[in-house]
């Protein structure tokens, strides 16, 4: 689906399904399943981001694979991004309905030099040894970066030096994303 529209209904359908994760995450209750629609069969890497009402970060996580089914990794990464973000305390069920919820739907990873990097279009993931880190396509563009600066704070999330994407032992990839969201429950 990276590179491609969703069609709005799957859209809401996907949404409707992260949230109703977060939800029963934030109430200790059993997942959802997720609906028998052809564009969640297939396998794919997506990343689920919750936002405060004000905009701050409250979780997001991803993973870039999969987990089984898009359909089974939305849920498994909604209820990660709800109560197993190591950077936040577990979403209680009164936050669930003022959070704002953004799948970013993703494209397979490819190795590339730092200077094709495009930010705004490209999420960067990148390694070195033991370390490493991503940042979504979307991150450059809300701070107003350029490439370089990219690079870097992507290097920093990954806890390596800002400048660690200039050496040849450090990796650096790219993949896009799909992203929409909701706000509280309506999608945009």
């Amino acid at each position: 689906m990276a590179g491609t529209a969703t069609p709005p209904e799957v859209r809401r359908q996907i949404l409707e399904l992260a949230r109703s994760a977060v939800r029963a995450a934030a109430a200790g209750n059993p997942l959802p399943d997720p609906p028998d629609i052809t564009e969640l069969q297939r396998r794919g890497g997506a990343f689920v981001t919750l936002k405060t009402g004000d905009g701050r970060l409250r979780g997001c996580i991803g993973h870039f694979t999969g987990e089984g089914s898009l359909g089974e990794t939305l849920v498994s990464m909604a209820r990660a991004a709800a109560v197993r973000d190591p950077r936040f305390r577990p979403v209680r069920p009164a936050e669930v309905d003022d959070l704002s919820i953004q799948v970013s739907l993703l494209s397979p990873m490819e190795e590339t030099d730092p200077e094709d990097v495009v930010p705004g279009e490209h999420g960067i993931y990148i390694r070195s040894g033991p370390f490493a880190g991503t940042l979504l396509p979307q991150v450059a563009e809300e701070e107003g970066w350029d490439r370089e600066t990219f690079l870097s704070h992507t290097c920093l999330k990954a806890g390596l030096s800002p400048d660690c994407w200039k050496r040849s032992d450090t990796t650096v990839y790219t993949y896009t994303a799909e992203v929409f969201g909701d706000n509280g429950g309506e999608a945009t």
